[in-house]
C-alpha cells in the first residue's frame, strides 16, 4: 500500500478548509470501498481524514417534512430505522439486499454514494487501459469481458456501471444530498449528484474536491410507502446486482397518479427512467401498462458481446417490480 498520513477531524465545519489546502486527500468513513482500491493500488491518496467520530449519524424527522440521513448513518441502521421501514421499505430493502450483515454494520450513507465501480478493468491497475482509472488509457471492458457492464448511459470512454443499491433506491425517492464546502452549504437533488461517463468516466459525480457530504435528506411523500426493490444476481447474497429495479406506484380513481422507477447494475450511476414514468402516468396499473413502461425504459439500451441479455433481464425485472408494488397500491 502507498505510503499516507491519517488524521482524525473533530470539527465537521473544518474538513472542507482541510480538503482545499491538502491536495490528494480521501475522506475515510466506514473505508468499505476505499480501503480495498487502496489494498490494490487503485487509490493512491496521500492523506486520510477520518470522519467517523463528528456527529453526522442521526436519522431523524425534518421539520418541514421528511427525513433527514445523517452522511455517517450505518447501512444497517438505515435499513433498520421504523422511520425509513415505515416511509421509505424501497430504500429499507436496498439495503439490505446489499453486502453482508458485517459490511453493512460498517458502510455509511455517504461511503455509500461515493463507491467505486466494479468493473474488473478498473480494479487491476495491471491491465493498461481504463479510462477511469488512467484518463486517455482506453476501455478493456469494450471489447472484453463486459457481461457485468452497461446497456444505458455509456460512453465510447467507458462502459463501468455504478455498484450501489442504496442509491437507486434513493433515485427514485427524490432524495437530495446536503453538502458543505469552502463557499458554504449547497443542495444537490440525487438525479444531478452522479455523472454519465461522456469524454471524463474519471469523475464519478458532482461533488467537489473540497465538498463533505454532511446528510441526505428524503421528501414526504405518501407514494413512498408503496414502494419496492427487486434484485437480480448471479447468487442469492453478496453479489452486485446484473439489474435492480427501485419502483413506487401511487393510484387515484383506477389510475396511476404518481409512478418512479430507478435501475441498476445497468448504467455509469443509477438510472432514473422518466421514460418508464410518462408511460405509468395516468395509466392503469397492469401487465400491459407495466411492460409498455419497461419498452420504454429500454429503448435506447445497447447491448455488448457479453451483456445483451440484459435489456430483456431489465424489462422483466420492470415488469416484476411493478406488479409486485401494484399488489400494495394505496391512494396518495
Amino acid at each position: 500500500m502507498h505510503p499516507f498520513t491519517y488524521s482524525r477531524a473533530t470539527d465537521p465545519a473544518a474538513v472542507p478548509g482541510e480538503l482545499a489546502e491538502h491536495a490528494h486527500t480521501k475522506i475515510l468513513g466506514g473505508g468499505t470501498n476505499l480501503l480495498d482500491l487502496m489494498k490494490m493500488g487503485v487509490e493512491r491518496p496521500q492523506r486520510l481524514v477520518d470522519v467517523t467520530r463528528l456527529p453526522l449519524a442521526k436519522i431523524e424527522e425534518i421539520p418541514a417534512g421528511g427525513v433527514r440521513i445523517g452522511a455517517l448513518a450505518r447501512n444497517s441502521d438505515v435499513a433498520e430505522s421504523p422511520l425509513i421501514t415505515k416511509n421509505y421499505p424501497v430504500l429499507s430493502q436496498a439495503l439490505l439486499a446489499g453486502a453482508s450483515p458485517q459490511l453493512r454494520n460498517a458502510a455509511t450513507t455517504a461511503g455509500n454514494l461515493l463507491q467505486r465501480t466494479r468493473c474488473y478493468y478498473f480494479y487491476d491497475p495491471a491491465f493498461p487501459a481504463c479510462n477511469k482509472r488512467i484518463p486517455g488509457s482506453g476501455c478493456g471492458a469494450l471489447e472484453g469481458q463486459n457481461r457485468i457492464h452497461a446497456i444505458l448511459g455509456a460512453s465510447e470512454a467507458c462502459i463501468a456501471t455504478h455498484p450501489s443499491d442504496m442509491c437507486v433506491a434513493m433515485a427514485a425517492l427524490d432524495a437530495v444530498v446536503q453538502v458543505r464546502g469552502p463557499k458554504g452549504e449547497r443542495s444537490i437533488p440525487f438525479k444531478e449528484f452522479h455523472r454519465l461517463p461522456g469524454e471524463h468516466p474519471e469523475h464519478d459525480t458532482t461533488l467537489a474536491t473540497d465538498e463533505l457530504i454532511y446528510a441526505v435528506d428524503l421528501p414526504d411523500a405518501a407514494w413512498a410507502k408503496n414502494s419496492y426493490y427487486l434484485k437480480v444476481r448471479d447468487r442469492a447474497s453478496y453479489a452486485f446486482a446484473l439489474v435492480s429495479v427501485a419502483a413506487a406506484l401511487a393510484v387515484d380513481g383506477g389510475k396511476i397518479r404518481t409512478a418512479r422507477v430507478a435501475l441498476g447494475g445497468v448504467a455509469h450511476k443509477p438510472w432514473r427512467s422518466e421514460a418508464a414514468e410518462e408511460k405509468l402516468v395516468g395509466a392503469s396499473a397492469d401487465e400491459a401498462t407495466f411492460k409498455a413502461a419497461a419498452e420504454a425504459a429500454l429503448k435506447h439500451a445497447k447491448g455488448y458481446k457479453y451483456n445483451a441479455f440484459k435489456i430483456e433481464l431489465a424489462k422483466r425485472s420492470i415488469v416484476r417490480a411493478l406488479t409486485q408494488v401494484s399488489g400494495g397500491l394505496q391512494a396518495a
